[in-house]
């Protein structure tokens, strides 16, 4: 009885794994059905200035990577020459023309995965308001860890007495931290307080762990440990 009952448990075991691994399948396409399939914007700056007129760089990677797209429609678009623009918050792509464009529906993306970094487009609050944009996922789950990266435009800087004039420049700043819980928008995590606030299901026990562990709220590693606790209760 005993072995009969474990050769059921495994054989219902492979059975729910072959069909996870159904539901999960994406149907593959080419670059050039992507280009053709979906509207795209010119890769033109949202601003008067040109990319020559200004100094340090507004990409994750400045070199374009080839990845894959995968869509909500559970299409996965591969071999697409990829760069995640953080100024303009578009993820840009070079067609086989050797044109510079951007997708003008990223409503569709659920993750770009090209090099060392996974994006996905995601809800999230900011200011009480509801906004979309690309994130860096650093760790998923039940519960998901974020990075959203800032890079600042400063305007061109004219000369001075003792002072020569300076053009504009791309600064990058400290990335941003977001937790999403579900399919819930994401939560921008400024302090303890907003770490604790992300998981009202497990608030004490995420507080005892937070302090237990002395976590630190602008430490990615430190975020990472939190969300693997969670996701382990």
């Amino acid at each position: 009885m005993k072995k009969y009952i474990l050769t059921l448990f495994f054989i219902t075991g492979i059975v729910n794994y072959m069909f996870a691994q159904m539901t999960l399948s994406y149907e593959i396409r080419s670059s050039m059905d992507f280009y053709q399939a979906n509207k795209f914007l010119s890769g033109d700056w949202k601003d008067h200035l040109t990319e020559k007129d200004i100094t340090g760089s507004p990409y994750l990677n400045d070199e374009f990577v080839s990845g894959s797209i995968f869509t909500i429609q559970m299409q996965r678009y591969v071999d697409i020459p990829l760069r995640y623009n953080i100024y303009n918050d578009d993820l840009e792509f070079k067609t086989a023309a050797g044109a510079l464009q951007a997708l003008a529906t990223p409503e569709i993306v659920e993750k770009a995965v090209f090099g060392n970094f996974k994006l996905v487009y995601s809800p999230y609050s900011q200011a009480n308001k509801i906004k979309k944009g690309y994130f860096l996922v650093l760790e998923e789950g039940k519960a998901s860890l974020f990075a959203k990266p800032v890079v600042l435009l400063r305007g061109p800087v004219e000369a001075g007495a003792y002072k020569e004039p300076e053009p504009a420049k791309f600064i990058k700043k400290a990335d941003e931290y977001y937790i999403r819980i579900g399919i819930e928008q994401a939560i921008l995590i400024n302090n303890k307080k907003d770490l604790i606030a992300a998981f009202p299901d497990n608030r004490e026990k995420i507080e005892s762990f937070i302090e237990k562990n002395k976590i630190k709220t602008n430490k990615p590693e430190s975020l990472k440990e939190v969300v693997r606790y969670y996701n382990s209760l």
